[in-house]
């Protein structure tokens, strides 16, 4: 396979420090990869996500403050995330990854994330760029807040149903889809897959998250991306081809980029 677009990763994660060179490199180009969204999840990430871009010439990046961040961030969070957006360097293309995340209870509160989430949008729509949204066991709040501030942006590793499916495409939202469409007991995933516009439809991996079967508990990266775009077009009833070539000409579109 050639012609692979990774929609969201995270090459900057601890995961990749013994190897990032050897896989950024070498690996990714030589396996079809032609570009990824390196999307920070703290200050910190989003800084290494932004050096990324200076360096590999196929990687962009977003900056956000992920929910699971929120309780150690410090208080000037904000205006800190803003002058990254600030600088405007041409290869930072979306805030994110931002949204909700009620899955742990260790997590700031849900209406702290609330609040958080909801500035990020408001500096997304100031500086006129999309949002990568993480949204985990909250779905409802999550509805709420898009349907509200209607950004444009995506819903990655989309877990919801095919009728919020849907919804976010009313709203003029795009459908991430990665790992999760080959695991065991998949059925929802997999009709979403089938029930997508095609011209709402990311690929993408999470990596070092979400690989994909036959790769589960092994490290992801983004040379993965074929086993899930099998299993989608196999829904869809087309080639995996169609399905990559989809994810570059969308994400080209949703983030403004030209490959």
């Amino acid at each position: 396979m050639n012609e692979i677009f990774d929609s969201h990763a995270h090459y900057d994660d601890v995961a990749f420090d013994s190897d990032r060179e050897t896989v950024l490199t070498t690996l990714l180009p030589q396996n079809g990869i032609c570009g990824l969204i390196d999307c920070g999840a703290s200050l910190k990430s989003s800084r290494k996500a932004l050096s990324l871009t200076q360096k590999y010439s196929y990687i962009y990046a977003a900056v956000g403050l992920h929910p699971e961040e929120i309780k150690e961030a410090p208080e000037d969070w904000l205006t800190e995330l803003e002058q990254m957006l600030k600088e405007k360097s041409s290869k930072l293309i979306a805030v994110g990854e931002i949204g909700l995340d009620y899955h742990f209870a260790e997590n700031a509160s849900k209406e702290d994330q609330k609040k958080a989430f909801i500035a990020q949008l408001e500096l997304a729509k100031k500086y006129d760029l999309p949002v990568i949204i993480h949204d985990r066991e909250a779905h409802g709040d999550t509805m709420e807040i898009l349907q509200k501030y209607h950004p444009r942006g995506v819903m990655h590793c989309f877990s919801g149903s095919v009728e919020m499916m849907r919804e976010l495409v009313k709203l003029g939202m795009y459908i991430g889809l990665g790992g999760a469409v080959t695991f065991k007991n998949a059925r929802v995933p997999v009709e979403v897959a089938a029930a997508v516009p095609s011209d709402r439809l990311l690929t993408e991996t999470d990596c070092p998250y979400m690989a994909p079967v036959p790769f589960r508990g092994k490290r992801c990266d983004s040379t993965m991306i074929p086993k899930s775009a099998a299993v989608i077009a196999q829904a869809r009833n087309c080639t995996t081809q169609e399905v990559l070539q989809l994810g570059i000409k969308n994400a080209c579109r949703l983030f403004h980029i030209s490959l």
